[in-house]
């Protein structure tokens, strides 16, 4: 996948729910970031979209993943 568009990002307990380019993808939040693990329901709802889609920012905890790391991971739930 070359061109990534987020359409949604959201969570079902710790788990990461991103939906890009209308597929839904799913993370352990346990697996792939101890700071969005241990981060309040406010601070993992506070993220921005990088501009060409190639990552995600959640500024009060300082973490960043690309959606590129996430989509090659082995860490993906079906």
């Amino acid at each position: 996948m070359d061109e990534y568009h987020i359409d949604s990002i959201y969570y079902k307990g710790d788990i990461l729910i991103i939906v890009i380019n209308d597929q839904q993808y799913y993370w352990s939040l346990k697996d792939i970031s101890d700071r969005l693990y241990k981060a309040t329901e406010s601070q993992r709802n506070n993220y921005v979209i990088s501009p060409a889609g190639y990552g995600i920012h959640w500024p009060e905890i300082d973490e960043d993943l690309s959606l590129k790391g996430l989509l090659k991971s082995q860490n993906s739930i079906l």
